[in-house]
């Protein structure tokens, strides 16, 4: 088990593994054959996995362009609470396929506002792809279309995601054993 500032992290899905499920991820998107594909990073948990999957997606032979919404649900805590627009996009999403891209789908309070949002503003579809999918927390009737992997009800650090802004550096995804 990895020591990361003194605490022992627990990979759950290891560098390799993400990578490949990247891949079959980006794949399955090509299959979808979207017309002006506008991919919004839902940040800030999303920046690192948002990345691998743009580039894989590149592979396939797609070139989306990327924007990035920077929406707080979470602040310096565990527990999901008040969702609000901290920066928004920059293009218009009228008539466009909007894919947005998360790190983890747990409510579902996030990605049904930032769904609605861009809907709201004219979108062509919204699709949803995550790297995590913890169907056990969820509060909303929300379904991701591309989904990495299912998650645990354990409360996941690394590849992005963190506590209290701690391990968003981590290749990984881990679980923090004891305290965070």
């Amino acid at each position: 088990m990895p020591v990361v500032r003194d605490k022992d992290i627990e990979v759950l899905f290891s560098a390799s593994t993400i990578a490949r499920r990247n891949l079959e991820l980006a794949k399955a998107i090509a299959e979808r054959e979207y017309k002006d594909l506008l991919v919004i990073s839902i940040l800030k948990g999303s920046f690192v996995f948002a990345a691998d999957l743009i580039r894989a997606m590149h592979d396939t032979g797609l070139s989306p362009e990327v924007e990035f919404i920077f929406i707080s649900s979470y602040g310096t805590g565990t527990t999901s609470g008040e969702v609000r627009v901290l920066r928004d996009i920059d293009n218009e999403v009228a008539g466009r396929d909007v894919l947005l891209v998360d790190d983890i789908l747990e409510s579902g309070k996030t990605l049904t506002f930032t769904r609605d949002l861009m809907l709201s503003r004219g979108a062509k579809s919204v699709s949803i792809a995550v790297l995590l999918d913890k169907h056990t927390k969820r509060q909303t009737e929300l379904d991701a279309d591309f989904v990495g992997f299912e998650c645990p009800d354990y409360f996941v650090v690394g590849y992005g995601m963190d506590v209290a802004h701690a391990f968003r550096e981590l290749p990984f995804v881990g679980v923090v054993k004891g305290d965070a």
